[in-house]
């Protein structure tokens, strides 16, 4: 990816408003809730259709949270039993877990890592 992912602000911020803070749709907030949606693969008319109002932004919040969250968890599962399968001699396993994977993932930066390590099969 070219642009850099600091999604700390996002998880940051997706948790004080779990915690019962109101979101308030700032003009860095909803740079922040667009930049964040086009890095997990959200659709921009959704996410500019999304930033106009407070709920919709806030699921779009709740959403971008939960593809960085979840593909970070997948990603690393299936990377890890990658790794086993491959030390195991199983190098045809590890490629499948991995092509399922790629199958599946949205955001781009996991895709990519995900590319990576079917390379490093090779």
């Amino acid at each position: 990816m070219s642009e850099d992912i600091d999604w700390d602000p996002v998880r940051e911020l997706a948790s004080r408003v779990e915690a019962g803070e109101t979101l308030v749709l700032t003009p860095e907030v909803r740079d922040l809730l667009l930049r964040t949606a086009r890095q997990v693969a959200i659709p921009e008319s959704d996410a500019q259709a999304a930033i106009q109002d407070v709920a919709a932004a806030t699921a779009l919040l709740r959403e971008a949270r939960g593809r960085i969250r979840e593909g970070s968890i997948r990603l690393n599962i299936t990377e890890m039993r990658a790794r086993d399968l491959v030390r195991a001699g199983d190098k045809a396993g590890a490629r499948k877990l991995l092509m399922d994977l790629l199958a599946v993932e949205a955001v781009p930066l996991y895709r990519e890592q995900v590319a990576l390590a079917l390379e490093d099969l090779d």
